[in-house]
């Protein structure tokens, strides 16, 4: 940990502000974590379907399960490795139940209770597969196969795992810029992949790297107009996917995560939030994932 960046006061930032499950998620990053009640934490955001919702995904507050909780509870399932869980297992056969015929999951299944909801969920197409939503939660199930068979055996994630090698793959023939968001998510994709199929993790970042530009800059279409995905949103860990990156970039935006750190001890984001709740559980959560980055860096 860095003279800039303290752990004592993002722990104060936490214990005051965040979800209960972003502080045992910290617990869990800083060795003193329990997988077990982490577990209790995720499982109150479970419903009786095997799916997540209830504002796990905190800009998708409606109570149904959603592809979008789903990317957030396999999070929670990779951070507890190498204890397992049912839930695990049980989430890909609800995501099987609602994967489309192509194999990809929807952006969002129809939203029952809109109030408090960002648009983009709301007003999704449930009848369109979504690159951008089914790279990142696959990314994670990934995460979670790592150490746990019954996920790396389910044939839901080998259904989302082909579909996303599949579309990748017709970037280049259908001549299509992937969306800033949706290119992030696919280079992590490809990452993760690296580990089980390395050779195929190599001609996903062969094409998806002619997007990303060596200083990590790409500005998020539709967004705020600071909004960009930057240098760690691709490569948020060492790997395969550093190498699309300048030495350069990667080192400045360690330096810039090193000092988002207000004087509250958190972090904060720079996409617009849609309800007060959302505010402030994406800083728990953003405080999370940034220190989560800068031990990965060694820092």
């Amino acid at each position: 940990m860095t003279q800039t960046t303290s752990l004592a006061a993002a722990s104060r930032f936490l214990t005051g502000h965040a979800r209960l499950l972003d502080q045992h998620r910290y617990a869990l990053l800083v060795g003193r974590g329990d997988p077990q009640p982490t577990l209790a934490a995720l499982g109150a955001y479970r419903n009786a379907d095997g799916g997540y919702g209830h504002g796990l995904e905190p800009d998708l507050r409606s109570p149904e399960s959603q592809p979008a909780a789903a990317l957030h509870a396999f999070e929670v399932l990779a951070e507890i490795a190498p204890v397992t869980s049912p839930q695990a297992e049980q989430l890909c056969d609800w995501l099987l139940t609602v994967t489309l015929p192509d194999g990809g999951l929807p952006f969002a299944l129809p939203v029952t209770e809109p109030e408090h909801c960002a648009p983009f969920w709301v007003h999704a197409d449930p009848g369109v597969s979504s690159l951008q939503i089914t790279s990142v939660v696959a990314l994670h199930a990934h995460r979670v196969a790592r150490h746990d068979r019954a996920v790396a055996d389910h044939p839901w994630l080998a259904r989302a795992t082909e579909f996303c090698v599949a579309a990748v793959h017709r970037l280049r023939t259908e001549h299509r810029t992937p969306h800033a968001i949706e290119l992030a998510f696919t280079v992590r994709f490809a990452d993760v992949l690296s580990g089980a199929h390395p050779e195929t993790a190599r001609e996903l970042l062969d094409v998806l790297g002619a997007f990303v530009p060596t200083d990590g800059m790409v500005h998020v279409q539709g967004g705020a107009d600071d909004e960009y995905m930057r240098p760690l949103d691709f490569a948020p860990q060492p790997g395969p996917a550093r190498a699309l990156l300048s030495q350069a970039a990667v080192e400045a935006d360690l330096r810039r995560l090193r000092s988002g750190q207000a004087d509250d001890g958190g972090w904060t984001v720079d996409f617009t939030s849609y309800s007060p709740a959302a505010t402030l559980e994406w800083r728990g959560y953003a405080t999370v994932n940034a220190l989560r980055t800068l031990q990965a860096y060694g820092d």
